[in-house]
């Protein structure tokens, strides 16, 4: 039986694998660690993981305190493309990377998909 994860890092890799507009992608606790991820060799876990969990933090107090509920997800747009974070359950967030042409639905139905079955591993 493969660990959680080994698992985690297969599901990352299916969402890739299925939508070619994600380019890499990782799970990383709320507290700033990488707990799983597919990112290329040129992107730094540590800068990943440090950047998400700070993102997902800023996100849920700004959604809290203008009274838009509970966080979704955020998403980034830059001129090469977007980093979308979801929240999976309280631990740990999903973060990808996707190219500037991607279909956001698309990206955020297939993310959400994942988050459902990372959650079940964390």
């Amino acid at each position: 039986m493969a660990s959680r994860t080994e698992q985690m890092i297969a599901r990352l890799k299916d969402l890739q694998a299925g939508t070619a507009d994600i380019e890499a992608s990782a799970v990383v606790s709320v507290d700033g660690l990488i707990m799983a991820s597919s990112l290329p060799a040129d992107v730094e876990e540590d800068r990943v993981s440090a950047m998400s969990a700070a993102m997902l933090s800023l996100g849920e107090r700004i959604a809290s305190e203008l009274g838009r509920g509970i966080l979704d997800q955020v998403y980034i747009r830059g001129d090469n493309g977007f980093v979308v974070l979801m929240s999976i359950g309280e631990e740990a967030v999903l973060t990808a990377l996707a190219r500037s042409e991607a279909k956001l639905g698309l990206i955020f139905l297939d993310m959400k998909r994942a988050a459902e079955d990372m959650a079940e591993l964390i």
